[in-house]
């Protein structure tokens, strides 16, 4: 059911998957809030087709003009080049926050660049799909999924306060932390099974010979697995180039794993692994916050 929007203006830089969606789950919520959109023209006539966005603004300076909510869901390396530009133009009360999947790189550069006036909040929406781009939009994306907010919401500022809620009544759950907290525990719970994702990938297409095997006998519980493959490196490039040491932590975790496996394989104590790994997959089904150990 519809309801009244904390926020009257939201400027929507980057129409793509997350931006769109965020525009849907806005115009699905709240119908009277008024949403402008800003991107690559082609993109951006496709996001209003889609009534993912109200109105459509040709440059940075003219969709943040007036705006309460600044959501930039852009490429890191974009969003960073971008932020003395918003910085400039938001005016004084608005709320700058963005989508990156990193958040110690972007957040130290909005540092220099929002000192007083418009607050920035680093964001970051744990939700999306391997496919990217405005057709994928969604708005139910957020339903349920954690949203990451770096700070604490007992800072005081109010705008942040609203944005939270606000998140909360699209469907999310808003998850407060700092910046470098963030970036280690995507690293392991994001950026490593993506990572898991393409080095299986590798094994499997480097192991199928010429009559098509293994491959031609892989069941849906591979496909399952291999979900992230499909991703486009576009959208990862920057996230690993900005998250390289909690990455490399990630991988060395993961190849020690490996090891311990490999030295169980005809051991007992490989049930023990079962049993995490069951016990983990209940944790993540019921969303239990501590898996049992």
């Amino acid at each position: 059911m519809a309801s009244v929007s904390p926020i009257r203006r939201v400027a929507i830089l980057g129409t793509g998957l997350i931006g769109g969606s965020f525009g849907l789950a806005l115009r699905k919520c709240f119908p009277d809030v008024s949403v402008v959109g800003f991107d690559r023209a082609d993109t951006l006539r496709r996001a209003a087709d889609r009534s993912a966005v109200r109105e459509t603004a040709a440059t940075i300076r003219d969709a943040v003009r007036g705006a309460d909510l600044i959501y930039v869901a852009l490429p890191i390396g974009v969003t960073i080049e971008a932020l003395p530009e918003i910085a400039a133009a938001a005016g004084a009360d608005a709320l700058v926050t963005d989508t990156c999947s990193t958040k110690a790189t972007v957040c130290h550069a909005a540092q220099n660049h929002f000192k007083a006036g418009p607050r920035f909040l680093g964001g970051h929406p744990m939700a999306g799909k391997e496919t990217s781009g405005i057709e994928n939009a969604d708005a139910e994306i957020f339903a349920g999924a954690p949203y990451a907010l770096i700070g604490s919401e007992s800072d005081g500022d109010a705008r942040a306060v609203r944005f939270a809620e606000l998140l909360r009544r699209i469907g999310a759950k808003p998850v407060w932390c700092d910046a470098d907290t963030h970036d280690w525990a995507v690293g392991i719970v994001s950026h490593l099974p993506q990572l898991v994702a393409l080095a299986l990938t590798r094994v499997v297409t480097d192991e199928t010979d010429e009559t098509g095997l293994p491959l031609t006998l892989a069941g849906k519980g591979l496909q399952d697995t291999l979900r992230l493959a499909a991703s486009p490196y576009s959208v990862w490039r920057d996230i690993f180039l900005t998250n390289r040491e909690n990455i490399t932590h990630a991988l060395d975790r993961l190849a020690q794993a490996v090891d311990h496996l490999r030295t169980r394989l005809a051991s007992k104590e490989l049930e023990q692994e079962f049993q995490v790994a069951n016990a983990l997959a209940e944790t993540l089904r019921t969303g239990q916050i501590k898996p049992e150990r």
